[in-house]
């Protein structure tokens, strides 16, 4: 499976329903807490264009944040993303 890796602030209310969407799925996540952490957060706008969290990456591809994911998981897109063997 790939690794999910979600940047996250203290006090987002996405990053927790994200971080609530994965577990209710069973994923696992890798956080990243970016609150006090100005070099990290000009490193995110730089790879994903986003200023906001989550940022939310499987592997190394950024799918967004928490309505992205909502909606990759809609279209039944999300899961098979992180390649899990059957």
């Amino acid at each position: 499976m790939k690794e999910v890796t979600m940047y996250t602030t203290v006090t987002c209310t996405f990053c927790h329903a994200a971080e609530r969407m994965l577990g209710m799925l069973g994923v696992p996540v890798k956080k990243i807490d970016v609150t006090d952490d100005q070099p990290m957060r000009e490193k995110l706008v730089e790879l994903t264009g986003q200023r906001t969290v989550p940022q939310i990456f499987v592997g190394e591809e950024s799918i967004g944040g928490y309505s992205d994911l909502k909606a990759l998981h809609a279209r039944g897109e999300f899961l098979p993303k992180l390649d899990v063997p059957e």
